[in-house]
């Protein structure tokens, strides 16, 4: 029995070894798994430069789409080399988990958001991306994903699904907290004109709804450096013929500089699915005073 005691502590010291050997094996893990996934993220930055400033969009168009497919590629190695979750819900398991236990009270909005950024995230993993219209200015390029009519509050509308590439952000650490900061102001504006380039109507907008400036915080191999967002646009007088639609975004550095793109699309056949049916009227509308030769371009042309 006088062996008890040392036997105690050795089985002591041998369980306390394993346990720290257990812990700090699996801590040594976690730090290579965030060493792997940063190195990923920066050679895509490295890479996506020529993406955001190509100014060819037939060569865009040709090369996003094996770009984004090496991207994933190496995302899913990772995640087979760390056991990593091939569902991409890790997000929405922490607020379902948060949920049951009563601490989170906005469940349907952080589902929303999470399905809203799943969406895009799946059109570039399944090689699905193409944009319905692309431009690039200031080193930043801004697609339009898709112009769909969809329905808002029992109203057909428009909803051009935005992604921009290359704002401008900065990681900032709040003691216990990590927070991304993104730096980007949209502008938007529409200018409708009939097939003779009469000024039908304008409308304006400032940020795009349901703006997201940092998808990785729900699915966090999301492409880094976008934002998402989307405009939804009332369907326009049937006797439209041509419309411009301009999108300005600022964007400003962490040295002080800052980025002010410019983007114009311009229709000169306004899809038949966005306009109202003949002699519908255009709610919400309002009307103001404007110079003859700035309503009707013609007016000037006979005034010179």
């Amino acid at each position: 029995m006088r062996y008890f005691g040392v036997l105690v502590v050795v089985a002591g010291v041998f369980v306390a070894s394993a346990l720290f050997y257990r812990r700090l094996s699996a801590q040594t893990l976690e730090a290579q798994n965030e060493a792997d996934m940063a190195r990923i993220q920066k050679d895509y930055l490295e890479r996506v430069g020529w993406l955001r400033t190509n100014p060819d969009e037939k060569s865009y168009r040709e090369e996003v789409r094996p770009f984004m497919k090496t991207y994933f590629e190496e995302v899913d190695a990772h995640l087979d080399k760390f056991k990593g979750n091939k569902e991409f819900d890790s997000y929405i398991q922490e607020v379902e988990r948060k949920a049951e236990g009563g601490k989170d009270e906005k469940v349907a909005d952080r589902k929303a958001t999470y399905e809203y950024t799943r969406k895009v995230f799946d059109t570039f993993r399944k090689g699905r991306y193409e944009p319905v219209w692309t431009a690039t200015d200031k080193g930043m390029r801004l697609d339009v994903i898709s112009s769909d009519v969809v329905m808002v509050k029992g109203q057909p509308q428009v909803r051009f699904q935005l992604a921009l590439w290359g704002a401008q952000r900065a990681m900032k650490d709040e003691g216990k907290v990590k927070k991304m900061v993104t730096s980007a102001t949209f502008e938007a504006a529409w200018k409708l004109t009939d097939a003779r380039g009469k000024l039908i109507g304008e409308m304006h907008g400032g940020d795009p709804a349901n703006k997201i400036d940092f998808p990785e915080r729900y699915i966090a191999e999301f492409p880094p450096q976008m934002v998402l967002g989307h405009y939804d646009m009332d369907l326009v007088p049937n006797d439209v013929s041509k419309m411009e639609i301009s999108f300005k975004v600022s964007s400003r550095a962490a040295s002080g500089g800052t980025a002010a793109a410019s983007y114009l699309w311009k229709l000169d056949t306004v899809p038949s699915e966005w306009k109202l049916g003949a002699g519908m009227k255009w709610e919400g509308a309002t009307e103001e005073q404007r110079p003859e030769e700035e309503i009707d371009p013609s007016k000037a042309a006979n005034g010179k």
